[in-house]
């Protein structure tokens, strides 16, 4: 019959996904460590037997015999050696019975602390160890548990947190909900090991569109580039290494199923995927749609671009919140300005040009009755009648209200 010490040395095992042989060295430890404490020092070389038959611990006190002693506690001089042994020689241990009467039941209360802050070590190490090698990856999550903006993910042998800031905004998190994260990367801190996880991180596009899509899988389709607003939007530029396949048709897949399971998989969250070209202005035009881009300046030197587009255009150019441009600029790598057409330098050359041009009332546009109206009144240059109003204009004889609301809006156009 199994003893009741085997049964929580077992138990402890499978509740902290630990080998038994662990528990077993983590107990001996603490034992240790607890009659260095009450009955020793620190400088003793202490081992322990635990009998699982009888569940008893004994302790023994290790003595090395050297030539010459530098710690007491540990070591034996020849001579003390063969006062125990005759047959003692340099490097033989002694090994002496110093276990208190009913240590058993005091060193259990001893090294209950040392037991659990040892298991939870044993449990950082084992987790970084099956962890080690997987940076990069995607990994299926069990949501173990929720508290307040802490979520708390089963990864099979381990229970990390989902930081709030790498939780995907707006979506709803409950115990039993299977997710996939990325992990990101493992690290060693003064805490022990850490994951870090994520449902935000850009990569976890790339990893699932490589699980849905198998031409991205065998790269036949390569990913260029992701831009991601988590939960909202996410723009990706794809290429094909097969004349053959169509990049962005292998992506979406047939009614868009393909596409459709990542955005399920991401609380709803829009992908727009581009077909990526080794063309600086037309990528840059193709990153910014569904907006039509008039023209591009680019400055190299700066990586700065100034896409100018029509005024109808430049509300879905720079997005909802700046969302569309922004997304633009991470996905090609360039600082993006969204400029109206007459903002273009041979615009604005074209329209003082114009300003130029117009000096005399018959360059203006108006009728050529209503410049020899104004001509009779002595009125032939534009710079006479500039400030006039609707109504002072219809004070010269034969204008009109309605010839004196055209000029005025004429005159507007050159100022």
């Amino acid at each position: 019959m199994q003893s009741q010490f085997i049964a929580a040395v077992n138990q402890l095992a499978d509740e902290k996904n630990l080998p038994k042989e662990v528990v077993m060295d983590i107990v001996e430890a603490a034992l240790r460590t607890a009659y260095r404490k009450d009955y020793g020092n620190k400088d003793q070389n202490i081992d322990v037997e635990l009998d699982e038959k009888t569940e008893s611990a004994t302790i023994f006190l290790v003595k090395e015999v050297v030539k010459e002693v530098e710690n007491p506690e540990a070591e034996l001089t020849l001579a003390q050696g063969k006062k125990i042994k005759k047959t003692a020689k340099i490097g033989d241990e002694f090994r002496t019975d110093v276990t208190p009467e009913g240590y058993g039941r005091i060193a259990a209360q001893s090294a209950k602390q040392v037991i659990l802050q040892r298991i939870q070590e044993a449990e950082r190490e084992l987790m970084y160890d099956n962890f080690k090698d997987r940076e990069n990856e995607l990994i299926n999550a069990l949501v173990h548990r929720v508290e307040g903006n802490n979520v708390f993910v089963d990864l099979g042998n381990t229970t990390t947190m989902l930081p709030y800031e790498h939780q995907i905004p707006g979506e709803r998190y409950y115990g039993g909900q299977r997710i996939k994260i990325f992990l990101d990367k493992v690290i060693k801190t003064t805490k022990g090991p850490q994951l870090l996880i994520s449902r935000t991180h850009p990569n976890l596009i790339r990893k699932l569109m490589e699980v849905e899509i198998p031409e991205i899988k065998d790269e036949i389709v390569e990913i260029m580039g992701v831009a991601r607003d988590a939960g909202v939007r996410c723009k990706i530029a794809v290429k094909s290494n097969d004349d053959k396949v169509d990049p962005i048709g292998a992506c979406v897949g047939q009614k868009g199923v393909r596409i459709q399971n990542v955005t399920n998989e991401l609380h709803g969250e829009r992908i727009d995927i581009i077909e990526w070209i080794d063309n600086e202005e037309k990528y840059i035009r193709r990153a910014l749609a569904p907006a039509e881009v008039t023209n591009i300046s680019l400055n190299e030197k700066g990586r700065r671009a100034s896409v100018y587009v029509t005024s109808e255009q430049r509300a879905l150019a720079i997005g909802k919140q700046g969302q569309n441009v922004r997304l633009a600029s991470i996905l090609t790598g360039w600082e993006i300005d969204i400029l109206d057409v007459s903002e273009m330098p041979e615009e604005k050359a074209k329209a003082k040009d114009r300003k130029e041009e117009v000096t005399s009332i018959s360059d203006l546009g108006v009728s050529e009755d209503v410049v020899a109206k104004l001509e009779e009144a002595n009125l032939t240059l534009v710079e006479q009648i500039k400030g006039l109003t609707a109504k002072d204009l219809q004070d010269v004889e034969g204008i009109t209200e309605e010839d004196a609301k055209e000029v005025v809006a004429l005159l507007k156009k050159v100022k």
